[in-house]
């Protein structure tokens, strides 16, 4: 159980993608219990189907296409600055963090990646995972440092691979996991604080 401060941590929510793990962070969110508030997202991509998720459930967003990287990173930071964000979480954000910006929340943003890292980092880790006939794959979260997949593992889940999992099966299964484990994470090391 979460130990109930009664303070939830202001928290941003970074995406590219859909946001299977954003929305499922934000229902965890509205637990009684939940140690964080969802107070922004950012996306990188105004073609996401999450804009529509958002509006609809009233939720602060803005889009950033990255385009002129220092820019966009300094009007970010404003932002989390003004909204008072304690806390990053990444969710299938595809950009790369410049190391400046992630010293400046050092500590207090945190990424979930489809694979047991130290393994797979980077991209397309379920195709590279069945090419090398793994026996296991899963997902980790773990602290964002200016590494590519690199900062403190905080948790992770393994998950057995079938002969029959192709790359999609595979990220289909690991994504259900993804989305126990990202709220697990956060209780881990929130209600030490």
């Amino acid at each position: 159980m979460v130990k109930s401060t009664g303070i939830k941590k202001r928290t941003a929510i970074f995406i590219s993608g859909n946001g299977s793990n954003m929305k499922n962070l934000v229902k965890f969110s509205k637990i009684k219990n939940a140690p964080i508030k969802v107070d922004l997202v950012i996306s990188s991509n105004k073609k996401s189907n999450a804009i529509q998720y958002l509006k609809k459930n009233k939720i602060y967003f803005k889009i950033f296409e990255f385009k002129q990287k220092n820019k966009d990173e300094i009007k970010i930071f404003d932002i989390l600055k003004k909204k008072k964000i304690q806390l990053i979480c990444l969710a299938g954000f595809m950009k790369i963090l410049s190391g400046s910006f992630i010293k400046k929340f050092s500590g207090k943003i945190l990424n979930i990646h489809p694979s047991l890292l130290p393994k797979y980092k980077g991209l397309n880790t379920h195709e590279r995972v069945i090419l090398d006939k793994e026996k296991y794959s899963g997902c980790t979260v773990h602290f964002v440092n200016s590494k590519l997949d690199s900062g403190e593992i905080i948790i992770q889940k393994k998950v057995k691979i079938n002969k029959k999992d192709n790359p999609k099966s595979l990220s289909k299964k690991i994504l259900k996991q993804e989305h126990l484990l990202y709220p697990k994470a956060l209780i881990k090391i929130l209600s030490k604080t």
